[in-house]
């Protein structure tokens, strides 16, 4: 064990001043799991007024990630419990597409960045009309802050081995602007980055989903990639990301990023038509 923690420290001091290559091609395999708490009673999961499709719960228990990234393109499939997803991501044309196949139906929709941008303003006024109108609401969801200030990277003389990489543990800690802290622990190896994907599973990966972690702000300052995280969600749940397998040198094929022509693909703002009856809101609903 003497012998051992400084081996340990010289690697996490060379790795700190090493700089990662950057790939434009990979594919990376990752499992999210989020864990509810054992004492969370079944009959207030179940209630779920204003009718349409419950995303509350959405990512609870396992789902699978296949992330294929090939320059601009970038092509997340989703697998779990309550169907599948795709998300096809074109970061020169700065364009999302999303195609959902659950309960035996298939749908798509796209959305620019500014679309996407004006759809989370018109969410934000709504729900603070709702916590106008409804104090037990605004004591049970307070708003959520998208300005987020500084983040901090701490890094520890922790290492394991992810996925056939060496990995260094750190804390990613976020301070906000109303003096509120956000910690999520990271593992990440210094030997790569890849362009235009910064982490793999969890919500980033979900388009309207990625700003319900605010704690994952500031992973452009990690010197490396991100291959496990582990974080605090809402309603005491625990989500825990891992990445399983990552290729680097197979030739990703262009055809992975066609979209399907077997269905209509539809401007993104709809989708709160089939989730909510059309009242607005989409599948970010149940952000407390």
């Amino acid at each position: 064990m003497k012998i051992l923690l400084p081996i340990l420290s010289i690697f996490v001091a060379s790795a700190a001043f090493a700089q990662p290559k950057i790939y434009n091609q990979a594919i990376v395999n990752t499992t999210t799991n989020v864990i509810a708490p054992e004492e969370e009673a079944v009959e207030s999961i179940a209630q779920e007024p204003r009718g349409g499709m419950n995303f509350r719960n959405m990512m609870d228990g396992e789902t699978k990630f296949v992330t294929y990234l090939k320059g601009d393109l970038v092509k997340t499939s989703i697998k779990s419990e309550m169907g599948k997803s795709t998300i096809y991501r074109d970061n020169s044309k700065k364009l999302t597409t999303m195609v959902m196949e659950m309960m035996g139906s298939k749908n798509g929709f796209f959305a620019s960045d500014d679309d996407m941008a004006n759809m989370q303003k018109r969410r934000d006024s709504m729900m603070a009309e709702r916590r106008k109108a409804d104090t037990n609401m605004a004591k049970r969801m307070p708003p959520m802050e998208r300005s987020q200030g500084t983040t901090d990277i701490s890094v520890t003389g922790e290492t394991r081995k992810i996925a056939g990489y060496n990995c260094i543990k750190a804390y990613l800690i976020t301070s906000r602007i109303l003096g509120l802290k956000d910690t999520a622990v990271i593992w990440y190896t210094p030997e790569f980055k890849l362009n235009n994907v910064l982490s793999t599973g969890g919500m980033n990966s979900i388009p309207g989903m990625g700003n319900m972690m605010p704690g994952l702000s500031g992973l452009d300052k990690v010197e490396g990639f991100v291959m496990r995280y582990e974080m605090k969600m809402r309603r005491n749940r625990r989500m825990e990301v891992e990445v399983t397998k990552v290729d680097l040198t197979k030739e990703v094929d262009a055809k992975e990023f066609d979209l399907p022509k077997d269905i209509e693909i539809k401007p993104m703002s709809e989708m709160q038509n089939m989730f909510r009856g059309g009242g607005g809101g989409g599948f970010m609903r149940g952000r407390d």
